[in-house]
């Protein structure tokens, strides 16, 4: 008996228009080195950064760590040459959350009429999330400002937990907040690697969610994802998931 439903975060609750959350970040940076005397060309920095996603991805596809803010902050401050006196290393770790509470963020069609006839079914609901360089809690007040938060009842964010999808412990706390089991329970996200993979081997309905890669916000191009050959469902609209799942 289905129990509980999680959900993925990036390209399935929400989509940003890439490159603008990096955007702000690299201006802050700038101005910020400039008032420190310094100063860094946006291109060097814009360098830097790339660098350390490639760091990141090394460990997201292997799950061996995270890397977030404070690692970004010393990884791109060592390319850079910078020296972090007088605070600077904590304005520049502040300039993540700004960043992030600046997004433009799209939330995905129909969601809240589903995650409503889900709550009103009596399912708990819940997230797992593996973060990029945004923290949990600030995603987490995203959604309270899109009024969102409160349809979940738990969740699991991979700067918080320590484990990426489709590791099990990823999507543990989410469950046992939820208090169910993962037999009982379905996820929803966008990508095979991590969120179909991960649901099936905990031995939950996989359901692939690709309505925001379909018609990404604004002008943005997101990476075209393949519909997953594995997953038990495959939906372009959050409208049709009570259904899928029998409700």
């Amino acid at each position: 008996m289905l129990r509980g439903v999680t959900f993925d975060f990036w390209q399935t609750l929400v989509a940003e228009r890439p490159g603008r959350m990096r955007d702000v970040r690299l201006r802050m940076w700038v101005d910020e080195l400039a008032r420190a005397g310094q100063a860094r060309s946006i291109e060097a920095i814009d360098e830097a950064f790339i660098e350390n996603w490639a760091m990141f991805d090394e460990r997201w596809l292997a799950n061996t760590g995270q890397w977030g803010a404070v690692e970004t902050v010393d990884f791109v401050g060592e390319r850079l040459g910078l020296r972090y006196e007088d605070g600077l290393r904590d304005r520049l770790l502040d300039t993540f959350r700004i960043a992030a509470e600046r997004a433009d963020l799209t939330v995905a069609p129909n969601l809240e009429a589903c995650l409503r006839t889900l709550r009103d079914a009596g399912l708990r609901v819940g997230i797992v999330c593996d973060v990029g360089l945004t923290a949990g809690p600030v995603l987490r007040d995203r959604l309270e400002t899109f009024g969102l938060l409160r349809y979940f009842d738990a969740w699991s964010f991979s700067d918080e937990t320590g484990w990426f999808k489709p590791a099990p412990e990823a999507f543990r706390r989410a469950l046992d907040g939820m208090g169910v089991e993962p037999a009982d329970a379905a996820h929803v996200g966008d990508l095979d690697r991590t969120d179909v993979a991960g649901a099936l081997g905990l031995g939950m309905i996989a359901v692939q969610y690709l309505g925001l890669r379909d018609r990404p916000p604004g002008d943005s191009e997101l990476v075209e994802v393949e519909p997953s050959t594995r997953a038990h469902h495959v939906l372009h609209d959050h409208a049709d998931l009570p259904a899928a799942l029998g409700i």
